[in-house]
């Protein structure tokens, strides 16, 4: 049994990597601070003697009295509307100052740490679709530079003490993802459309909705994390994960107001500034260093997705 420290853990992917973990028969410490986690996605697990949960903002250094074996670091809110505006200052001290204390904690435990840093370093992409190599096109000084810069510097910081430190480090780039314990309220493109299509509201894109997105199912995502984390040493990363199919915003509308049946209307809003037209994952090397690639494809992980927000809604 390895003892596993979750950083977010209560948040949609966390809490979906922590019910994984402990369904393989790991112990699981869950810190969050709940920022945007929410405890009802850990109800099932929580009474487990496998897990525990510390109440932790990861800006301030961590102590941990067990051993532990590994750590994923997930803090940080992910939805634009969560990390933009007023939180834009706590949003980029969770990526770097977050990443720092992880690290040291990492190095206090001699323990394997995996960041979980996002599409969103490839900024507005200039190659398509994206590969690790390419070095992105990020404004820096935007509104959602202090998300996109963030976790830029946080993989400088996890190279730099693997290099400099001895720290043995993991870093995967994470593209869109949808699945249960999502919160209603996020913000995100699925949560939205799903969200306003069982109320029949409109539902609203931003743009043109010839933007393009790549969605990926979260029991996918979660299953190379865990190949990730426990890929041979020298495999460092970064990789890329995600589902490399490719949807314009108005295809996802119209699928998802299809499967619902819903009566709702699509609006056209003004497009955010520096929200990117492109984006696709090139997961060669995921199928090379993992053997991983998704199983589930949008249609089928919007049926879960829907019945889950339906539950959420009090929708029958």
């Amino acid at each position: 049994m390895k003892t596993i420290l979750i950083t977010g853990g209560t948040g949609f992917l966390g809490s979906n990597l922590a019910k994984r973990l402990i369904k393989d028969g790991n112990r699981v410490i869950c810190v969050d601070n709940n920022y945007t986690g929410r405890m009802e996605n850990v109800e099932e697990i929580k009474e487990s003697p496998q897990f525990s949960f510390i109440y932790h903002d990861v800006c301030a250094p961590l102590k941990v009295a067990e051993k532990v074996d590994q750590i994923y670091n997930m803090a940080c809110p992910a939805s634009p509307p969560a990390y933009q505006g007023k939180h834009s200052i706590e949003t980029t001290k969770t990526c770097v100052m977050g990443a720092i204390n992880m690290l040291e904690l990492a190095k206090e435990h001699n323990a394997t740490i995996l960041q979980c840093s996002t599409s969103e370093i490839y900024g507005e992409p200039l190659v398509h679709p994206q590969v690790e190599s390419y070095r992105g096109n990020v404004n820096p000084i935007g509104i959602r530079s202090c998300y996109d810069e963030g976790k830029r510097c946080a993989e400088s910081l996890f190279f730099d003490y693997h290099r400099h430190e001895g720290v043995n480090i993991k870093v995967i780039r994470i593209f869109n993802t949808y699945g249960p314990n999502m919160d209603p309220k996020d913000g995100r493109v699925i949560s939205n459309f799903i969200c306003q299509a069982l109320l029949g509201k409109d539902i609203t894109i931003y743009g043109d909705g010839s933007q393009t997105r790549s969605f990926c199912y979260v029991d996918d995502l979660i299953e190379a994390m865990v190949r990730m984390m426990n890929s041979d040493k020298e495999f460092t990363g970064p990789v890329n994960l995600g589902n490399p199919g490719e949807f314009t915003m108005k295809e996802l509308a119209d699928l998802v107001v299809k499967k619902i049946q819903s009566t709702s209307k699509i609006v056209f809003k003004e497009l955010p500034s520096d929200d990117p037209t492109q984006r696709r994952p090139d997961i060669s090397l995921a199928k090379k260093m993992l053997n991983w690639q998704p199983q589930i494809d949008l249609d089928a992980g919007l049926e879960k997705t829907i019945v889950y927000f339906k539950g959420q809604l009090n929708i029958q």
